[in-house]
């Protein structure tokens, strides 16, 4: 079983070899029981977004951590893959504007991805 950071950081190399935009970690531990971590990203298509779905999906479910449940794959705008501990949101651009993840949860910790990189 893996911890909530080698989760988070399986799911940010998976996104970021697709080529997602504006990869964002939040450590969220200490401002909910929801997840430890809420990585948000956008895709530049719906297709590009399935894609990052696909692939996140597939690099954790290899590392024997399947995600709990999927929402929003069917209409694109706005995934959400759960994985217990970790949660991915997939956004289209105009979705994530609109939504505003980053200032709902700004009480959160973000951490550098980069550095999940290695």
């Amino acid at each position: 079983m893996l911890t909530s950071y080698e989760i988070a950081r399986l799911a940010v190399q998976a996104l970021d070899e697709k080529k997602a935009k504006d990869i964002t970690v939040l450590k969220t531990e200490k401002v909910t029981v929801l997840a430890d971590y809420f990585i948000i990203c956008t895709a530049s298509s719906s297709t590009h977004g399935k894609t990052l779905v696909e692939e996140t999906e597939k690099a954790l479910t290899l590392a024997g951590e399947p995600p709990l449940r999927r929402e929003g794959y069917r209409s694109g705008n706005w995934v959400l893959l759960d994985f217990g501990c970790v949660v991915v949101h997939v956004f289209l651009e105009d979705t994530r504007e609109f939504y505003g993840l980053e200032r709902l949860w700004a009480d959160a910790q973000a951490v550098d991805y980069t550095e999940m990189l290695h």
